[in-house]
């Protein structure tokens, strides 16, 4: 009885904290390392982040360019300055570009993956190619941007130095993941049509959060503990933020990219057609660095692991990073171990 009361109180002691704790936000920022923008098209922008005192000068040679996936944003790279995977890039000297997607509407319905591939991203690639004065930059890819910058590197080798990829699915054949379970049986064609062209990003959430459902309330459980502690609340309200901001997304990219890779798995098999022009894998023979998550339950090892057994590339590493699809970027270890790794084998083959 007495161990109940005290929680009780406890509890209390919380709640009645948390008051004040709430009245002192008003609301979180995420992504606010300094930028400008460099390019834009349609409603792409290319952003090239600033060097400041904190950051010191760029000492690598070939600018890197992230390459984000179309799902949520790019903004979880940058989600507070003790956890941003980008200004820890800009400290180990590396000149950083990074491409955001924005938000599609029924008049991008009908993009696909070669308008993104072919038109978007090598537009980029050559923007900066021009800014920098070089025929070559990096690439660091993170789960579907991944996928399209594999493509993107099969057919535009000669512009690529180094490629990186993370979380990233290539092989589609697994169904150790429920997201690929799903999608072997799904009518794309009919949802496409049926959303009129454009997936709602809200469709997406929804299906990802019935990944695993027992989360938010986890989730829920897990902000009562921190009501009384603003940094905390402060941080939880971040990862909201990002959860929740999901761009639509255009019908035929999607309708491809389902159905060409998840149903098919066309892409390891080299049969992939984007432009017109089929996507062999063994073309990529720059250096390739594949990072994935040992507890991915969105991207499972099984796809992403055997990407460096079907490119071209004699240099090629592939690091496992103990654990899940997002705390690979945000979470400490990502800082202290995924940042320097991926830093490090820039810099060994930077020219």
């Amino acid at each position: 009885m007495e161990r109940i009361l005290s929680e009780i109180n406890e509890a209390n002691q919380k709640l009645m904290k948390s008051y004040d704790t709430l009245k002192g936000i008003n609301d979180v920022e995420i992504a606010a390392s300094p930028k400008t923008e460099v390019y834009a098209e349609d409603k792409l922008k290319l952003y090239q982040y600033d060097r400041t005192e904190e950051s010191g000068p760029a000492t690598v040679k070939t600018p890197t360019i992230i390459i984000y996936a179309l799902v949520n944003t790019y903004k979880m790279l940058d989600l507070q300055p003790d956890r941003s995977y980008i200004k820890a890039m800009m400290a180990a000297g590396h000149d950083i570009y990074l491409i955001d997607w924005g938000y599609p509407s029924h008049s991008d319905k009908f993009l696909t993956i070669d308008d993104y591939v072919n038109g978007y991203i090598n537009s980029c690639v050559d923007v900066i190619r021009k800014r920098n004065r070089t025929d070559k930059v990096n690439i660091i890819s993170i789960c579907q941007g991944g996928t399209l910058s594999v493509i993107y590197t099969s057919l535009h080798q000669n512009k690529i130095r180094n490629l990186v990829t993370q979380v990233t699915p290539v092989d589609f054949e697994t169904n150790d993941a429920l997201l690929f379970r799903w999608s072997k049986d799904m009518d794309f064609d009919k949802l496409v049509e049926g959303y009129n062209g454009l997936i709602p990003g809200e469709f997406l959430n929804e299906g990802f959060a019935a990944l695993k459902p027992m989360m938010k309330l986890q989730k829920h459980q897990a902000m009562v503990n921190m009501l009384d502690s603003k940094d905390k609340l402060e941080n939880f309200l971040r990862m909201e933020k990002w959860i929740n901001d999901s761009p639509n997304q255009a019908g035929e990219c999607f309708r491809q990219f389902m159905k060409d890779l998840y149903q098919k798995n066309l892409l390891v098999k080299n049969e992939l057609v984007v432009g017109g022009k089929k996507v062999n894998l063994k073309n990529i023979t720059c250096p390739v660095l594949n990072v994935y998550a040992t507890e991915d339950h969105l991207v499972p090892p099984a796809a992403s692991k055997p990407l460096c057994d079907h490119v071209g590339s004699k240099d090629t590493e592939t690091l496992a990073f103990k654990g899940g699809h997002i705390g690979v970027f945000v979470g400490g270890k990502s800082q202290k171990e995924l940042v320097p790794a991926v830093s490090d084998f820039l810099k060994k083959r930077d020219k």
